[in-house]
């Protein structure tokens, strides 16, 4: 479960980075600006994606290993 959740949170760090670069540079990176429903509203996505990110990390540190 713990691996789960590091990747998990890896994955979101991962994409909420790539969303906020992609909003500074403007390469086409990461998965946030390819959904419609999100228009206008990618950067804040991007950042929920990196918190959610570093919330999954924290939670599979503490579930630690049993």
């Amino acid at each position: 479960m713990k691996r789960l959740l590091e990747l998990l949170g890896f994955i979101a760090l991962v994409q909420g980075v790539l969303g906020l670069l992609h909003e500074v540079t403007h390469w086409h990176l990461g998965l946030v600006q390819r959904f419609g429903f999100l228009d206008g509203h990618e950067i804040y996505a991007s950042a929920v994606l990196v918190v959610l990110g570093f919330a999954l990390f924290a939670v599979a540190e503490s579930r630690g290993v049993r």
